[in-house]
């Protein structure tokens, strides 16, 4: 990751903090605007740091301005059907629900990168990643496992002197995409999950501290030994945080990496047919180099924009992005979407009426 841009999303970050809590009292990115901003957006912590890089260089190669709220999913989804941004983002798809109730009439969903949900703790005497299995990180989350050297813990990491401390669960406060995919993931390795807390942007945890945003509980999990949370690989890189390999459906331990991020998404292909809407889940792909918590993060637009001129900005801005911005994505921890599915993307931006030409 380039130094300078680093420096800047560390500043940055810390800024997504207050401005994810400001969300709570229903502050709509839309607030923020200025004369000098052409596009407003809100949602996601997830694709931040790739959305931050590429909105400036937008910005710079065409003078574009996009002003981006990053107070998660929930408050994405929350605006975009109020009307009060240009655009939203998040990591788990809007319901059919959700779409009926937004104000400015069908919502569609546009996958804009592929990322990984990692599983990160503080564990300062233990030096090689951790081992873990999908069954396993359920239980933790659900608090039948409590102490780091639990027995299920050590069998999974041979040879590793393992603390015994108590473990302490950090998850999201916020309504959040990051959870979608984490607790997506987690209701498709373990029926009690499934059964219990479910799949959703918020779930009612059995145990834990809640943090607002992947800033949030990466922050906490970085100050707090003993501590296990999930954040988005791009925030674990930056805070220099592990991230624990984690057994797939064919039972490989994988790491989260560019390439077994994509491998994740490569079966996928075949349900992305012209007639998908795109909200497709890839957690628990099949294939042994294929990471199991790996997930498209998207765009949310109205299929018929209000506003011409927005709306040819907006279009003008996603067409570079299945483009030259994909270029940009694994600098920063994301995997580029396959090039066949952003071509594809591309043609179904001719589905955005109402657009200026």
């Amino acid at each position: 990751m380039n130094a300078r841009f680093l420096a800047a999303l560390t500043i940055v970050t810390a800024m997504g903090c207050s401005s994810a809590e400001r969300s709570s009292t229903d502050t709509s990115a839309a607030d923020a605007s200025t004369s000098s901003v052409d596009l407003n957006g809100a949602g996601a912590t997830f694709p931040y740091p790739i959305y931050l890089k590429w909105f400036s260089d937008y910005a710079t190669k065409t003078g574009v301005k996009i002003n981006y709220g990053s107070v998660g999913s929930g408050a994405g989804i929350k605006q975009i059907s109020e009307g009060t941004v240009d655009f939203g983002a998040s990591d788990g798809p809007m319901t059919d629900e959700e779409i009926a109730q937004a104000k400015g009439g069908p919502v569609l969903h546009f996958p804009s990168v592929l990322g990984a949900v990692v599983i990160t703790y503080n564990l300062p005497e233990v030096t090689a990643p951790l081992n873990l299995t999908g069954p396993l990180i359920a239980d933790i989350f659900l608090g039948k496992v409590t102490k780091w050297n639990d027995g299920r813990i050590a069998a999974e990491n041979p040879g590793v002197t393992l603390p015994a401390k108590d473990i302490l669960v950090v998850h999201r406060s916020d309504g959040s995409g990051t959870t979608y995919v984490f607790t997506d993931y987690l209701s498709a390795v373990s029926k009690e999950w499934e059964t219990g807390p479910g799949r959703g942007k918020a779930v009612s945890w059995k145990v834990g501290l809640g943090g607002r945003g992947n800033e949030g509980v990466s922050g906490t999990v970085k100050q707090t030994p003993g501590t296990i949370g999930y954040v988005e690989l791009a925030y674990a890189k930056q805070n220099k945080l592990p991230a624990a390999l984690v057994k797939n459906s064919s039972g490989a331990l994988v790491e989260p990496t560019i390439a077994s991020i994509t491998a994740a998404a490569d079966g996928a292909m075949g349900r992305l047919g012209p007639d998908s809407d795109y909200r497709v889940s890839i957690v628990n792909s099949a294939g042994p180099s294929a990471y199991p918590i790996s997930s498209f993060t998207w765009l949310l637009v109205y299929e018929k924009q209000a506003d011409a001129a927005k709306g040819k900005k907006l279009v003008d801005f996603m067409r570079w992005m299945y483009g030259e911005g994909q270029q940009a994505a694994g600098a920063l921890d994301y995997a580029p979407l396959p090039p066949a599915l952003a071509t594809q993307l591309t043609e179904r931006l001719a589905k955005v009426q109402g657009v200026a030409q």
